[in-house]
């Protein structure tokens, strides 16, 4: 099995959760993440939802979008994400999971109140708004990772 650079990993994983591993030999573990990943998509009518969404009509996209479906999502995506970068790594960054499994929970939370999110009066969306909750999921857990890594030297 051949390894990637983790930026690569990452950014293969960011276009579709599945690639890295198909690229690295993990045929049979690639090949998992993408068919969920598309059972997940079409199932929950998200390409529709981001198309609507980058075309402007967000309450659209809300109407469009399965919640129950999309709730599976952050943690398929994140956890795929996960995988590759794990795999790129030369030796063993302890902790480096933090950031990965927080951004799953926070989008996912993300994800259940945008119904509800109103940014200076304009309506964000199923789409939107759970991207923007990757910033804090990644903050906290590089927060958390550094205190624990403080305590554990």
């Amino acid at each position: 099995m051949k390894s990637l650079p983790k930026l690569e990993a990452l950014l293969w994983s960011i276009a579709l959760p599945g690639f890295p591993q198909l690229l690295t030999g993990q045929l049979v573990k690639g090949i998992l993440f993408v068919l969920l990943e598309f059972l997940i998509n079409i199932q929950s009518n998200f390409n529709e939802a981001i198309m609507q969404s980058f075309l402007g009509n967000t309450k659209q996209a809300a109407q469009i979008i399965d919640y129950q479906w999309l709730m599976f999502y952050p943690c398929l995506y994140m956890f795929a994400m996960w995988d590759a970068y794990k795999f790129a790594l030369q030796k063993e960054e302890k902790l480096a999971y933090l950031p990965f499994v927080f951004s799953a929970y926070t989008v996912t939370v993300g994800l259940m109140y945008s119904p509800r999110v109103y940014i200076l009066d304009k309506f964000i969306g199923p789409i939107f708004f759970p991207m923007l909750c990757v910033i804090p999921g990644v903050i906290i857990g590089l927060v958390i990772k550094k205190i624990l890594l403080l305590f554990q030297n």
